[in-house]
């Protein structure tokens, strides 16, 4: 824009006394002056923010789903960094996110407390589940505890796949390891075994090695590689998964734009919002279900 109005300003105050050669470059200087397709196209985009949240809500499809919508609604582009709700909260602190949508609550309120995140809003929920192979080594399929059916699983030292990566599953899997008395061995070392990544190919790895695992269902439901896998344990009210939107604090971080990561968590939590996300289903199954009012 500098450069055109320059070119305008040259146009204007020596149009009258340039030579001839000159005079006949004006319309190609004037030209290179113009903003191209590009620049223009640039110029007329929505506005986009960056939004770290969970491999659960990126691996189960939610998000290629549900951003369209988003946009339509509000003109905002929402750029997804999916990684462990742990890395996403360290994200956020060091200002490289404008907002969150994470499921680990303990993580959140301590984060919020740091003086990170303000504007903390319960989006929707699903559950977590126990996977396992249908062979079921352990015997631990329709167990109604499940602290008690991972007591089992490591009694009988049956293995067991952990995402280890300080994601919201990752910590839900370690409270429930604390609950039922239990302290896995390292990794590698025994019957249990660390992935350090996301969801998705941490079932990968369950389903080729007939391991246990503690998986979010919205994954899960959208998991193709399966093999002998099977749900062996859920209902039990431990595996409650909630997911909450929380904004960057803009006294710790400045240049975050907090106005319209407020504009895209108001429409989460909004009516229109919360039917998109009930809407979300596979076949015929929904994956995640909006509870917005639940503050």
């Amino acid at each position: 824009m500098i450069r055109f109005r320059q070119c305008c300003a040259l146009l204007r105050s020596g149009s009258r006394s340039l030579s001839r050669p000159l005079s006949l470059a004006l319309p190609l200087s004037l030209a290179l002056c113009l903003p191209g397709p590009a620049a223009r196209a640039q110029a007329t985009d929505s506005e986009s923010i960056v939004m770290a949240s969970t491999t659960s809500t990126e691996q189960s499809g939610l998000f290629a789903y549900l951003l369209p919508k988003l946009n339509a609604a509000t003109g905002i582009e929402v750029k997804v960094v999916a990684v462990g709700t742990g890395q996403a909260l360290d994200l956020a602190r060091r200002g490289d996110a404008d907002m969150l949508l994470v499921h680990d609550p303990k993580a959140e309120q301590k984060f919020i407390e740091e003086g990170f995140g303000v504007a903390r809003r319960e989006v929707m929920y699903n559950d977590f589940i126990v996977i396992g192979p249908k062979q079921d080594p352990a015997r631990v399929g329709g167990m109604k505890s499940t602290v008690e059916s991972l007591d089992r699983i490591a009694s009988s030292k049956a293995p067991f796949i952990s995402r280890g990566d300080k994601s919201g599953t990752h910590g839900a899997e370690l409270r429930l390891w604390q609950a039922a008395g239990v302290k896995p061995p390292a990794s590698g070392t025994g019957w249990y075994e660390e992935s350090g990544s996301g969801m998705g190919p941490t079932l990968n790895i369950a389903s080729a090695k007939n391991a246990y695992t503690l998986a979010d269902r919205g994954t899960w439901l959208n998991f193709r590689n399966r093999g002998d896998l099977v749900i062996l344990v859920q209902g039990d009210p431990v595996l409650f998964n909630q997911y909450a939107v929380i904004l960057i604090n803009p006294a710790r971080h400045p240049h975050v734009k907090q106005a319209a990561a407020s504009k895209v968590a108001d429409w989460l939590v909004s009516a229109e919002g919360q039917q998109a996300i009930a809407g979300y289903k596979l076949n015929g199954e929904p994956l995640f279900f909006p509870n917005s009012g639940r503050m």
